[in-house]
C-alpha cells in the first residue's frame, strides 16, 4: 500500500499547488469552483505537504494563515453561507501550526489557538463548534481533543491534555452499537441529528484515534475497535459503502468518506490485520475516483438510479422524524443521487434551492446540481492519505 499512497498524494499535491496565488510571502488555494478562501483547506493541504517532506509552499501559506487569526485567536469557518469562528477550523489550524512548528514557528498563534479551543469546552468533553452550530457534535469533540492531545504532548500542557480526555470521553460515552452519532443534542438545529453516518463514522474514529495516539487509553482503544467494526460491516465486497444505514443527508456519498475510513482502518490494523483489506479496498476507490481534483460525491453509473431509490428510502426513514422532515430527506438524496451521476466545472445551485423552497425546508449547505471539481474534498484526502502512510510505518 505504501507505494499506492505516495503516489496518490504526489498526483494530488500537485494539482492542488496548480490553484497556489503567490502574493510576495504569502500564498493561498484558490479554490476553483466557490468564491471562498478557506482556513481549513490550507491547514489539512499544510499538513500533507510536511508529511511529504516538506513544499515551498508551506511557508508562504502559513504566513497567510497566521494573517487570518481572529483577535480572540479563533479562526473562521469559511462557508459559501458564511463565515464565522469556530473552535473546529481552529483546531485543525492549530494542529497545522503545531505539525509545521519546527521548521515554520507561528507560536504565538499557535498557543492563541490553543487557548481558544480550551474556552469553547461548554461541559466536559462537548466542544462548541460555532455560535451558528451549538449542538453537541461528536466529531468536532474529537477533532478538538485530537489537537490538544498533540499540544499536551509537545508541550507538556497539563490542562489540554485533561481536555483532551474530556472530549475522548465524551466519544466513547454516546457511542451505541458502534455507532457514533452526529450530534447528540438539539442546539440550533431543528432536531436532534442521532443519526449514524458512513462520513462522519470515519471522521470521528480518525481523531478519536489521534487523541489515543497521545493517551493510550484503553477504554478509548476499545471504542476504536467498535467503530472500525461498524464502518467494516458497512463496506460492500467491492469497497463500495453501503449507504441505506448512513442517515445524514448533507453527508451522503460524500467522497471523502473513503479516505476518512482509510486512515481508520490503517490504525486499527494496527492490532487486528483483517482490517487491512478494507484499507485497501478504500484506497482502491480513491485511486479509481480521484483523478484531478476529488469529485465531490462518489461517481456512479445511471443504471444504477432505480436501485438507488430503494437505498435513498432506507436513508429516509433513519430516525423519529416528522414525515415533512423525512419527505425532504427522501427528496434531498434522490437529488443527490442524480447530481452524483452528473459532472460540471461550475456549480448550479438554483435547483436545490427551489427543492427547499418547495418543501418550506432552510438547509446551512449548497447543493449544485452536478458534481464538481472539490478543493474542500481533496484537501481532506491529503491529509488523511499521509496520516495512512505515518500510521502504515507503525503496523
Amino acid at each position: 500500500m505504501d507505494g499506492r499512497l505516495r503516489s496518490l498524494l504526489a498526483r494530488v499535491t500537485g494539482e492542488v499547488r496548480e490553484l497556489a496565488v503567490v502574493e510576495g510571502e504569502t500564498a493561498y488555494l484558490r479554490d476553483p469552483v466557490f468564491p471562498v478562501v478557506r482556513n481549513r483547506v490550507h491547514a489539512e493541504v499544510v499538513k500533507a505537504m510536511l508529511r511529504q517532506g516538506g513544499d515551498p509552499l508551506v511557508g508562504p501559506i502559513l504566513n497567510y494563515v497566521a494573517a487570518c487569526q481572529n483577535p480572540d485567536g479563533s479562526y473562521n469557518e469559511v462557508h459559501v453561507n458564511y463565515n464565522e469562528p469556530s473552535a473546529l477550523i481552529t483546531a485543525f489550524v492549530g494542529d497545522a501550526l503545531l505539525e509545521a512548528t519546527d521548521r515554520y514557528p507561528h507560536e504565538e498563534a499557535l498557543r492563541k489557538a490553543r487557548d481558544f479551543v480550551i474556552a469553547a469546552e461548554m461541559r466536559p468533553g462537548y466542544f462548541l463548534k460555532s455560535s451558528g452550530y451549538t449542538a453537541d457534535h461528536l466529531n468536532v469533540d474529537a477533532s478538538c481533543g485530537a489537537f490538544l492531545a498533540r499540544y499536551a504532548e509537545r508541550y507538556d500542557d497539563g490542562e489540554a491534555r485533561a481536555a483532551a480526555m474530556r472530549a475522548a470521553e465524551n466519544v466513547v460515552r454516546h457511542q451505541r452499537d458502534g455507532v457514533y452519532p452526529y450530534a447528540v443534542d438539539k442546539g440550533t438545529y431543528p432536531y436532534v441529528f442521532d443519526l449514524p453516518c458512513v462520513h462522519y463514522q470515519g471522521v470521528t474514529t480518525y481523531y478519536l484515534a489521534k487523541i489515543n495516539e497521545v493517551l493510550g487509553d484503553e477504554r478509548v482503544e476499545k471504542s476504536l475497535a467498535e467503530g472500525a467494526r461498524w464502518l467494516a460491516a458497512a463496506q460492500c465486497p467491492d469497497g463500495r459503502f453501503d449507504w441505506s444505514g448512513s442517515g445524514l443527508s448533507f453527508a451522503y456519498y460524500l467522497s471523502g468518506a473513503y479516505a476518512f475510513a482509510l486512515a481508520s482502518f490503517v490504525y486499527a490494523s494496527r492490532t487486528d490485520d483483517r482490517y487491512r483489506e478494507h484499507a485497501d479496498l478504500c484506497l482502491d476507490r480513491l485511486e479509481q475516483g480521484v483523478q484531478g481534483l476529488a469529485p465531490r460525491w462518489e461517481p456512479g453509473p445511471w443504471i444504477g438510479l432505480v436501485p438507488a431509490v430503494v437505498t435513498t428510502a432506507k436513508t429516509a426513514t433513519l430516525g423519529n422524524y416528522p414525515l415533512k422532515h423525512r419527505a425532504f430527506r427522501f427528496g434531498y438524496g434522490m437529488y443527490r443521487q442524480i447530481a452524483r451521476r452528473q459532472y460540471a466545472e461550475t456549480a448550479e445551485t438554483q435547483s436545490f434551492e427551489l427543492l427547499c423552497r418547495l418543501l418550506g425546508v432552510r438547509s446551512s449547505t449548497v447543493e449544485p446540481s452536478k458534481n464538481f471539481p472539490d478543493l474542500f474534498m481533496t484537501s481532506e484526502i491529503l491529509d488523511c492519505l499521509s496520516q495512512s502512510g505515518i500510521w502504515g510505518n507503525h503496523t
